[in-house]
């Protein structure tokens, strides 16, 4: 994986939840999705979704952080202390999602995928 889950951050603090992402590798964002889950046992995650992001098409550089505010705002980038770039998205929730010890967030890489329009 190219993107590492480094922290949820804030949880449920409606206006500072985040998720922090850490790039290892230069890569576009558009291959990621983060979902929010539940664990099923101490070490099972649960294959029910409540909640997805899919991020949009956008580079980044390993190095960077990429951060993923539940709520509501406008994408940005701004320099960070490292020398690398960090990069705001924001889901647009209007409360949080990450208020429970057993939530939990997973993140994907999807190189493909098809979509299906319902006719």
């Amino acid at each position: 994986m190219k993107v590492e889950i480094v922290q949820i951050a804030d949880r449920g603090k409606p206006s500072n939840e985040r998720i922090h992402l850490r790039v290892l590798v230069n890569t576009n964002m558009q291959y990621y999705i983060i979902f929010d889950s539940t664990y099923t046992s101490p070490n099972a995650i649960s294959n029910k979704q409540r909640h997805a992001f899919w991020f949009p098409p956008h580079p980044v550089r390993a190095g960077d952080n990429v951060i993923l505010v539940t709520g509501v705002g406008t994408q940005r980038h701004e320099p960070n202390t490292q020398g690398g770039t960090n990069h705001f998205f924001f889901w647009g929730l209007d409360r949080t999602i990450w208020n429970n010890t057993g939530d939990c967030a997973v993140l994907f890489e999807v190189s493909t995928w098809q979509a299906s329009k319902y006719e």
